[in-house]
């Protein structure tokens, strides 16, 4: 069976899926997937190098906002 955000598992009914993917060097790009819905992503044109953070309401599951920041550049 396939699970939300490709997890392993499903997840208890009231709990959102997500997952993380942190990339390797420039040759994959991070990705941050909740409740079946990429939120950011190299193909969504989004991420950046350095902390690539989504804010998502924990009531509603609705995104609020996604920033990079660069920790590299300082």
């Amino acid at each position: 069976p396939k699970h939300k955000c490709g997890n392993q598992k499903s997840c208890p009914q009231n709990y959102f899926a997500f997952k993380i993917i942190s990339g390797a060097a420039n040759v994959v790009g991070p990705s941050i997937c909740f409740d079946n819905v990429v939120l950011m992503s190299s193909v969504k044109n989004n991420i950046g190098r350095g902390l690539n953070i989504a804010l998502v309401n924990g009531t509603s599951g609705k995104l609020l906002r996604t920033e990079t920041f660069d920790m590299y550049s300082g």
